[in-house]
């Protein structure tokens, strides 16, 4: 009789363990990772209004939703201010943080705006240098793992400033060139349509960088635009074990 009794409390610790494990395990590989995408431009080369950077943010946040980020700790804004609600910078950067403090795991951040050999345009009068958007990533991320992706001219001057072992650094050009598609006629930036457009097939981040990167230079080349662009990426030692394990999710076959 005595052996049945500890086989129910043995059995009844074991099930309140695997309850309480089943609880605490995240449902999702992005469960406690923030994102934010912030579409920090909308004029063209001569100031006037285009839609580009806003399609961008639209489409990124549906497709980074798709891949298995979740709505609820998911933030994009678009910096524009002749559209109401208007957004500015300063709000953005305070639903940022608010979000990332949330996150216990990890940050998706993605800027999509014109750049300068300088930094990138954060709003109607703001230039966002490399130093301050390493500051920034620093605050809201902290030393999580993190992986920011500028969309921008001359984007490649953000690589070192935010690089470490934690990050993965993607860039839609080098330090010295400039991206394309900011004009009217175009639906997205080149550079976010391929990040747009390659989500739904790439396994993880890694593999999305590398299929960006083709993208951007196939398109390039086929309407001959010339400097390349040459997006960049760099990914930290500790970065490199982790992102093979952060899937993208998939439909059904």
């Amino acid at each position: 009789m005595r052996w049945r009794v500890v086989l129910v409390v043995l059995l009844a610790l074991m099930a309140g363990t695997a309850s309480a494990t089943a609880q605490s395990a995240p449902s999702g590989r992005f469960d406690g990772w923030a994102a934010a995408i912030i579409a920090a431009d909308w004029r063209d080369g001569a100031d006037q209004p285009i839609e580009a950077f806003d399609n961008a943010r639209r489409d990124l946040a549906a497709g980074f939703l798709a891949a298995g980020f979740d709505r609820a700790t998911l933030v994009d804004y678009s910096l524009r201010p002749d559209r109401l609600p208007a957004t500015p910078a300063s709000a953005a950067v305070a639903g940022v943080a608010e979000v990332t403090a949330r996150a216990t795991r990890g940050c998706l951040l993605y800027f999509t705006a014109h750049g300068s050999p300088e930094g990138m345009v954060f709003g109607p009068d703001r230039m966002l240098s490399p130093t301050a958007m390493a500051s920034l990533v620093r605050g809201w991320c902290q030393d999580r793992p993190t992986v920011v992706i500028v969309s921008a001219c001359y984007s490649g001057i953000f690589v070192d400033g935010l690089a470490g072992p934690n990050r993965m650094i993607l860039t839609a050009a080098r330090r010295d060139r400039s991206s394309f598609g900011c004009s009217a006629e175009a639906t997205w930036p080149y550079f976010d349509g391929c990040v747009i457009q390659t989500l739904p097939t790439a396994g993880d981040f890694i593999a999305l960088s590398q299929s960006v990167r083709a993208c951007v230079a196939a398109r390039e080349a086929a309407e001959g635009l010339s400097p390349a662009s040459e997006p960049q990426v760099r990914i930290g030692a500790s970065m490199q074990l982790l992102l093979p394990t952060l899937r993208f999710t998939r439909p059904p076959e």
